[in-house]
């Protein structure tokens, strides 16, 4: 394409252009780290999970919790 005022026809020029190569480089190494970070985050929250499950689970936090409705309610 003809460059007119040194840009091209996509409005970079010529020195932008080793810029973005080296951005972009810099954005590939760093893709896989979002990918871990999601990783750890999603087993984190199913550990979160299963321990709330286990707590909520028991008679004891059971007849705690329905005490609490059940007084709710007759208010």
């Amino acid at each position: 394409m003809e460059e007119m005022n040194g840009t091209d026809a996509g409005g970079t020029t010529a020195d932008s252009g080793i810029a973005e190569t080296g951005v972009r480089a810099g954005l590939r190494a760093q893709s896989g780290i979002a990918t871990a970070e999601f990783a750890i985050v999603t087993l984190a929250a199913v550990g979160f999970a299963g321990l709330l499950v286990g707590i909520l689970s028991s008679g004891t936090v059971r007849a705690l919790l329905m005490g609490l409705v059940r007084q709710a309610l007759n208010y």
